[in-house]
């Protein structure tokens, strides 16, 4: 029996800030998740990461993540990337102190 596959994305985090980044669909870095491209073909996610691991420098750690269609794009599944969304936390500024969590 085949399994299913779950949705990804491509994340990384950005090489100079440090900040956590997605790939779009048009091979941006964005600081957004909803502008992540939802990958649901295997073998293209896969092709996908490659590309990412590739762009030495701009990113590093680039994975794939868990994710769902959402009304405003990509949402994330897991806790882990749900965090990453928001931002460090070992600080008040950027993201959290802006309001946009």
């Amino acid at each position: 029996m085949a399994r299913s596959y779950t949705p990804k994305i491509v994340t990384a985090n950005a090489l100079i800030e440090g900040d956590v980044v997605y790939l779009t669909a048009d091979d941006r870095w964005s600081r957004r998740h909803e502008e992540a491209e939802l990958i649901e073909d295997e073998a293209h996610a896969q092709l996908r990461l490659l590309h990412a691991q590739a762009q030495k420098n701009l990113i590093v750690g680039a994975y794939l993540a868990d994710a769902k269609a959402g009304p405003n794009g990509p949402e994330p599944v897991h806790f882990r990337e749900a965090f990453r969304t928001r931002g460090p936390s070992n600080y008040a500024h950027g993201k959290q102190e802006a309001g946009h969590v």
